[in-house]
């Protein structure tokens, strides 16, 4: 009997998946744990493994996105009359059957267009005399092969966002793939790729800032007018999803696999690469194991395959939108528009600022010992290390005795985690990221340096990944470099507590009764007074002061 596979909520605040490529097509046999498909979430790219076997009967087009928990695959016996479970039932079957026999890559027809001239005469010139794919109810049936690109969300907190750049025109052929656009969301400007080919028949402005599934672009063939779907807003006919009367699902198994595709190369290694990454590097001729990827996990993706063999060539990078005013003289002034980040730090501290209750505790460090430490570390490191990424060392080490500072504050509970994730902030151009260090108290010196000098790096070119800015449990904020000795900061929430660090100071100091010149260094932490107390907070910084003092206590 046929079974209706659903989409799957690959994670927490997924709501929609899109079907970025299947692994089978109609009429393949299926066997239990093969790959179906790749779906893209809101987070990352997710293998999706088959928990029954039989034969594909139906799938939901590449490219398509469709809400969690509605159709997207169906499979039964060969033969099998899947009429009744198609979107829409019985009503459609006959659309229906045509998308269950499609040949791969075609695009299932949405509404019926009439294959006569005459006929579509006939349609035009309607008593209705209205558009003839505009519906009563203000949706619109959409052309053959024409495909809407709504606004994606790009992190977990964005509501809109707007496109920085277009890299294609109206009336350039796209192909799958290709960057599209540079889109600015509340968190990084992300590049956009198209998953579908064809010509672009419509866009939204640069600047324009449209909520997040909202009408973006249009692709479809060549000359197709597109018109009523602008006019529409891109509203697609609805379909209902099979009811129970229908069909009785089975629950599907939301086991989280690996996040990206990979390519087995020994038993010892494994490259990441996607699979249009792997196509071009094939054509181009290039090894793709000697390429290093830029994306998640080191994945390798297209534009690293196209700069491997271009790497001579520097490619001229799109100006970013204004984020500091020109030099400007008495009596005039300037107008800058506010950034979708300025926008979101604005919104977010000061809702921790006006919600949280804030106070402050003060410390003073003696730094002597970490200052001798770090200096025979590096004689030896192959990674050098900086006062920083001891700090968050030590956090984190401190965090582990002291569990309580690293909670989140909800209106029903407190949540007490157990997984160490310190934020640590990063200035960019227009404000302050905060990428995560995750399970920072296991890792060593130099895997934090490297991971905080990568993702700092990455943030200042707006190509850290939307989910490495999510997590952090803690954060550590440090203006040291800048000269500041002493400052606060506002909780990073659902963090309880962020420690401001200053600069280090040489200054005269009472050791044993005399004045000696010593070298020290303050520490700030704003705690939230729901989760942690005074004594709390006190006891944790007497512990982070103990490893800072004596740097070999880490190390025991």
């Amino acid at each position: 009997m046929a079974e209706v596979i659903n989409m799957p909520r690959l994670s927490d605040t997924m709501e929609e998946g899109k079907i970025e490529v299947w692994h089978k097509k109609v009429g393949d046999k299926i066997a239990y744990g093969d790959i179906l498909a790749e779906i893209e979430t809101d987070k990352a790219v997710q293998e999706f493994e088959a928990d029954i076997d039989g034969i594909l009967l139906w799938i939901l087009n590449e490219g398509e996105s469709t809400p969690v928990e509605s159709p997207m695959a169906i499979i039964g016996e060969e033969g099998e009359d899947i009429s009744g479970l198609l979107p829409g039932g019985s009503e459609e079957n006959k659309s229906s059957e045509k998308s269950a026999n499609q040949k791969e890559g075609e695009t299932p027809e949405v509404s019926e267009i009439p294959e006569d001239k005459d006929d579509m005469d006939d349609v035009e010139e309607g008593a209705a005399d209205a558009d003839s794919s505009s519906k009563s109810d203000g949706t619109t049936e959409i052309p053959e092969n024409v495909q809407i690109i709504n606004m994606p969300r790009l992190s977990d907190t964005m509501v809109d966002g707007k496109v920085e750049v277009w890299h294609k025109n109206i009336g350039d052929k796209v192909a799958y793939g290709d960057i599209l656009a540079e889109i600015e969301t509340d968190k990084a400007i992300q590049e956009f790729e198209a998953d579908i080919e064809g010509v672009l028949l419509y866009r939204i402005e640069e600047a324009e800032a449209v909520p997040v599934d909202s009408l973006m672009a249009i692709i479809g063939p060549e000359g197709t007018d597109v018109s009523a779907i602008v006019a529409s807003g891109g509203k697609l006919e609805s379909k209902q999803a099979p009811t129970t009367e229908n069909k009785e699902v089975k629950q599907e198994k939301e086991t989280q696999k690996k996040e990206e595709k990979t390519v087995e190369v020994s038993k010892d290694q494994r490259i990441f690469i996607s699979p249009l990454a792997k196509k071009l590097a094939g054509e181009k001729g290039i090894d793709f194991t000697q390429i290093k990827g830029s994306g998640e996990n080191g994945r390798i993706v297209k534009k690293d395959v196209e700069n491997y063999k271009t790497a001579e060539k520097t490619q001229e990078k799109p100006v970013a939108a204004k984020t500091t005013p020109t030099t400007l003289v008495s009596g005039e002034s300037e107008k800058v528009a506010n950034s979708k980040m300025r926008q979101t730090i604005a919104k977010r501290l000061s809702q921790s600022k006006f919600t949280a209750p804030h106070y402050y505790l003060n410390i003073e460090v003696d730094m002597e010992n970490i200052m001798a430490a770090r200096k025979q570390i590096n004689e030896i490191a192959e990674v050098k290390i900086s006062f920083n990424d001891i700090i968050v060392k030590a956090v984190a080490m401190a965090l582990r005795k002291h569990p309580q500072v690293n909670s989140s504050w909800t209106d029903t509970e407190t949540i007490w985690h157990g997984d160490i994730n310190i934020g640590v902030a990063v200035a960019v151009p227009d404000g302050l990221v905060v990428p995560v260090v995750r399970h920072a108290d296991q890792k060593s010196l130099s895997d934090i340096s490297t991971e905080v000098k990568d993702m700092a790096g990455r943030s200042r070119d707006k190509k850290i990944k939307a989910d490495e800015l999510e997590g952090s449990t803690f954060t550590v904020s440090n203006l040291g470099a800048y000269g500041i000795e002493s400052f606060t900061s506002i909780i990073n929430q659902p963090n309880s507590c962020i420690l401001s660090v200053g600069a280090i100071v040489e200054k005269p100091v009472v050791k044993n009764g005399q004045i000696l010149i010593g070298n020290r260094m303050k520490l700030s932490m704003a705690c939230d007074h729901r989760t942690v107390d005074g004594a709390t907070g006190s006891l944790y910084l007497q512990t982070l002061k103990q490893y800072l003092e004596t740097p070999m206590s880490m190390f025991l």
